[in-house]
């Protein structure tokens, strides 16, 4: 964006989970929505925990899933398959296994939320979802979460700090309480311009049908 760039700037709130592989799918439709139509957008995460109860260790992906939805083998193998190929053909690599893990993130947010006082966000949000899945990182580790920061130019002592002082802990269950307390019970959920909420991945041509709407109010 140069300074003579009149275009309106639109305000897009996301609420999401780092090891929520449809959150990233929406994100990534959402930016070729946001190419397509030519918008410039303001982007914000907001911290959503898809199982706040996970310990320490984690745990297996594919009992994981066969614990809280029910998923048979074969079910969840169809899920991965259709995920990997969705996120081939929106140049993101899936790289599901026996051996995949989900895990706590709670860390991860309370770094997120401090990752935004210094305008870094957006970056280690990209960073955190490619950590956890393409290279099957446990993003609840701070070694993982401190790696993830200091890639995308952030400063690794700071980072440590923030996350061991506990500085951001009730930051982020505020703003996990304001958003279930407006109804959000799944992610990604997001909001267009303080107005338009959708939820899950709707798709670039969704997308891109809400922004057009959102600028022609702005006009």
């Amino acid at each position: 964006m140069t300074s003579s760039d009149t275009r309106p700037i639109i305000q897009i709130d996301i609420v999401s989970d780092v090891v929520c592989p449809w959150c990233i799918v929406g994100f990534r439709q959402l930016d070729l929505a946001l190419q397509q139509q030519g918008v410039l957008a303001q982007l914000r995460w907001h911290p959503f925990e898809l199982n706040p109860a996970m310990g320490a260790k984690g745990q297996n992906l594919r009992e994981h899933m066969a614990e809280k939805y029910g998923s048979t083998a074969e079910q969840s193998q169809q899920a991965r398959d259709r995920l990997t190929q969705i996120g081939a053909e929106l140049d993101f690599s899936f790289n599901f296994d026996d051996e995949s893990r989900i895990y706590n993130t709670f860390a991860a947010h309370q770094l997120l939320d401090w990752a935004e006082s210094q305008g870094r966000q957006h970056p280690l949000k990209m960073a955190l979802f490619e950590a956890y899945f393409i290279d099957q990182k446990d993003v609840s580790d701070p070694k993982v979460l401190l790696e993830a920061a200091e890639a995308v130019g952030l400063d690794r002592v700071a980072g440590q700090q923030a996350l061991s002082s506990g500085a951001h802990v009730q930051p982020v269950r505020q703003k996990q309480e304001f958003w279930t307390s407006r109804g959000i019970s799944g992610v990604p959920s997001m909001v267009f311009g303080g107005k338009y909420l959708v939820t899950g991945a709707q798709g670039q041509d969704t997308y891109a049908q809400i922004l057009r709407r959102c600028l022609a109010e702005a006009a």
